[in-house]
């Protein structure tokens, strides 16, 4: 059962500490396994192209800032997803736990801390572009996830040099940076 995985979640008291002059944020890894089939598929979105979005155009899960309205940061998993997704995770979901924290390796990003909830949803739960911040979603099957086929590396100019990045290719996309590390706590996890 994936749910004895994962870490578990009491409350607000186990969310973390919000660093200096960052933020708090959580995302969705949301899993639906279809009728006749032995593998979950996980929801993945692509971020809408943005001015000023460090993430703009990338790979995700569905999430987002906490906002001052938010009692924790699972209220805030719930609520980005149903506004970049349309689901309802309060009705559809059922929460299964949480992975560990994760935060950018780099300066050049805001200094920001994610907790990764999962989520399990009925076979027949749809997405949907619910949010202009979100250009499209997709439904990819954990066993293409741990296929060594789609590995891949993500390449970042700096200057004259180049960044490397391990990657996965999805649904002719590229999942680098904070997704990929999420993605691969999860596939550690529930192997």
């Amino acid at each position: 059962m994936i749910a004895e995985r994962l870490l578990s979640y009491g409350g607000p008291g186990d969310d973390p500490s919000l660093r200096k002059g960052g933020f708090l944020a959580s995302v969705a890894l949301v899993l639906r396994t279809p009728n006749g089939s032995h593998s979950p598929e996980l929801l993945l979105i692509k971020r809408a192209e943005s001015e000023g979005d460090p993430w703009s155009g990338h790979m995700a899960l569905p999430g987002g800032r906490h906002e001052d309205g938010d009692r924790s940061l699972l209220e805030t998993a719930r609520r980005e997803t149903l506004e970049e997704t349309g689901i309802v995770l309060e009705e559809r979901g059922t929460m299964l736990g949480r992975l560990a924290m994760v935060s950018p390796d780099t300066p050049h990003l805001p200094p920001l801390s994610i907790l990764p909830f999962v989520f399990g949803v009925p076979h027949d739960t749809r997405a949907r572009t619910a949010s202009a911040e979100v250009a499209e979603v997709h439904w990819v099957p954990l066993a293409h996830l741990r296929d060594p086929e789609i590995r891949t590396t993500h390449r970042l100019p700096a200057g004259e040099a180049e960044l490397r990045f391990p990657a996965l290719r999805v649904a002719n996309r590229t999942v680098w940076g904070l997704t990929h590390r999420i993605l691969l706590d999860l596939l550690t996890r529930i192997r």
